[in-house]
């Protein structure tokens, strides 16, 4: 069955206009307009396919194509959203996948059999943990450690909104076990870029080669508050200026240790200020500012670190305060599998004529999945380059071209991988 896009893109548009207002997507996570969301995908296996839907212990959400063997491969994303965020984030790689299930029924049974999944809060936006389905699915997830304690800006309890959608922290433990009973052998992902790579290079989609690494840090600088009038500038010991020169000096990191090729890029970001006594005739006596390194290389993510940890020190002596450092989050580098990306690569060039290589800077539930068995991303672009808001975008020739070069992806796993050696889907 030859691969096209029509009937995904149909879906994509029915399903904006469910879960979307005029500030953009409101999908988020636990709440109604996600499980509205939920209901309408479960209602379109229901009619197309006839196949029930699952719900594990971490409440991410199952459909099954039975195969010839019960090794598996998993195709999936996340239906869920940013407040106000864009039409195609996450719900793209799921209702793909709805397209994976209906080419592969109507050519009979599967070699492989099927899972397609919906993540659960993969954005974490409500309470601030993302990709919580897929780490609970891959063992990563301490439940009771990093969830009983949030709670979202009104001051509602994460363990009150889970148990609203019949969730509860001990039982998450269970989505482990669910998961490896799979017999999974692959998990393959479609998600729009998010980013402007791809647009700047004018290309519809691309291959992912793993996600950056993260070093995520609060750093605090003390030094003297005092009145702006009064305080001689040689005297001062200004917090928010130490800070200031350790942004720049950030930047300057980045800088030095970005390559030329996408593989290479790494990035610096301080994206959280916060002064103190933060009033206008004031000399700064403390700052708390975030950093946020990135990097595909984790040699190289270290050096980041390290050399930003030198920086700081450097402000700190030269505006004459003290620096403190306290780390916030820290993620190894995941490199998707060799084999996996190999089919990405010639779908899509198959598909576009040329297949660009990037990594991943944010993070995807493709990131905790590498961490268990193999996996692969493809790549759409994004226009005008940026997600999180109802701006995001994806001109429909370029969705077009990434829908069927996921699905030659996925034929192609399933050719490789099976048994038999049997031979899935038709070229061109």
């Amino acid at each position: 069955m030859k691969p096209d896009s029509t009937r995904v893109i149909a879906d994509l548009k029915e399903f904006k206009a469910l879960t979307s207002d005029e500030r953009g997507a409101q999908r988020v996570a636990w709440g109604p307009v996600w499980r509205t969301a939920r209901e309408w995908f479960q209602k379109k296996l229901q009619a197309e396919l006839g196949l029930t839907t699952t719900r594990d212990p971490a409440g991410n959400l199952w459909a099954t194509l039975p195969g010839k063997s019960k090794k598996s491969i998993v195709i999936g994303s996340h239906l869920d959203s940013v407040p106000g965020g864009g039409w195609l984030d996450g719900c793209l790689g799921v209702i793909a996948g709805l397209e994976v299930l209906r080419r592969a029924k109507a050519a009979g049974t599967p070699p492989l059999t099927l899972h397609l999944v919906d993540w659960a809060d993969e954005e974490g936006a409500r309470f601030g943990r993302s990709l919580q389905g897929s780490a609970a699915s891959a063992g990563s997830l301490d439940a009771q450690k990093e969830l009983a304690h949030l709670v979202d800006r009104d001051g509602a309890k994460l363990p009150d909104a889970l148990a609203e959608n019949g969730i509860t922290l001990d039982g998450m433990k269970g989505a482990k076990p669910y998961f490896d009973a799979l017999e999974a052998v692959a998990y393959l992902e479609l998600h729009i870029e998010q980013g402007p790579v791809l647009e700047s290079m004018k290309k519809p989609a691309g291959v992912v080669l793993g996600s950056m690494g993260v070093e995520r840090h609060n750093l605090r600088f003390v030094g003297q508050a005092a009145h702006s009038g009064a305080a001689p500038i040689h005297l001062r010991k200004d917090a928010f200026l130490a800070a200031a020169q350790f942004a720049l000096a950030c930047r300057e990191i980045s800088v030095k240790y970005s390559g030329s090729t996408p593989r290479t890029r790494v990035v610096a970001t301080c994206g959280v200020v916060k002064v103190e006594p933060n009033f206008v005739t004031a000399v700064p006596g403390s700052t708390e500012i975030s950093i946020d390194l990135r990097a595909l290389d984790g040699k190289v993510l270290s050096k980041m670190l390290a050399e930003a940890k030198k920086a700081s020190a450097r402000a700190a002596k030269k505006f004459k305060v003290e620096v403190s450092w306290s780390p916030l989050i820290h993620i190894t580098p995941r490199l998707f599998d060799p084999t996996l990306m190999k089919f990405v690569r010639e779908s899509v060039k198959e598909v576009t004529g040329s297949a660009v290589e990037l990594p991943s800077g944010p993070l995807h539930d493709a990131s905790e999945m590498a961490g268990v068995l193999p996996t692969a991303m493809l790549f759409a672009q994004s226009s005008p380059g940026i997600s999180h808001t109802k701006l995001e975008d994806t001109p429909i020739p370029a969705l077009d071209k990434s829908i069927r070069a996921f699905l030659l992806t996925v034929d192609r796993a399933m050719s490789s991988l099976s048994p038999t050696g049997e031979r899935v889907g038709v070229r061109g």
